[in-house]
């Protein structure tokens, strides 16, 4: 049990625990408790993984409670934004069916190759997850309609190239980069094996 209640898989899982808080603060018209609560359980993404590999308790069951309580966060942030500013969602409601359409791709691709739920952490999708959370909070002082929909391309470019790593690369691990970088390390590998050194030392075994 101690490895399962680490200190980063508990606040991947606090995210998931008090986000129906999020919404019965924005129901009762408590926008400071929202904006507060909405802060921390924000924050707990970038802290989760920093201290994951700090730590050195990165996990299985981490990464699976990451992409989970990412899932349902960032999907409520739409709601959210529907709610307090509807405007910013309609004037990007073509980049936003676009962005789920893909997001949608992105768990059938691996559900028919892995016959398993698989998402990666590609630093495309990882630097995106800030600008939602930043952009959530900036909705509050300005119009980031414009920010949002470079946002959504941004996401529409991410979950494309998580889907073409997996029709290339196959089940790679979910730290994944970025499809330059697993294609490099690929290269790296192949060059490697077909390299004298290598061919010298596997003789001597």
């Amino acid at each position: 049990m101690r490895h399962v209640f680490t200190i980063p898989n508990s606040l991947s899982l606090s995210r998931l625990v008090f986000l129906p808080l999020l919404y019965v603060f924005l129901w009762q018209g408590h926008l400071l408790l929202f904006f507060i609560t909405f802060t921390i359980l924000g924050s707990t993404d970038f802290f989760d993984g920093y201290l994951a590999r700090k730590l050195n308790q990165v996990s299985q069951l981490g990464k699976v409670l990451d992409t989970v309580a990412d899932m349902f966060f960032y999907i409520s942030v739409a709601y959210f934004l529907y709610y307090l500013y509807p405007q910013a969602i309609l004037s990007n409601r073509y980049f936003l069916i676009a962005a789920f359409s893909v997001y949608a791709l992105s768990f059938i691709i691996p559900l028919i190759l892995f016959h398993k739920m698989y998402t990666l952490h590609t630093r495309i999708l990882r630097s995106n997850a800030v600008l939602v959370f930043f952009m959530m909070l900036l909705s509050f002082f300005m119009n980031t309609s414009i920010l949002l929909s470079l946002i959504l391309i941004i996401f529409v470019i991410g979950f494309l190239e998580e889907i073409l790593i997996f029709i290339r690369f196959g089940a790679v691990d979910q730290d994944t980069s970025s499809y330059f970088s697993i294609s490099l390390d690929c290269k790296m590998k192949d060059w490697f094996l077909d390299s004298p050194l290598f061919n010298t030392l596997n003789h001597k075994q």
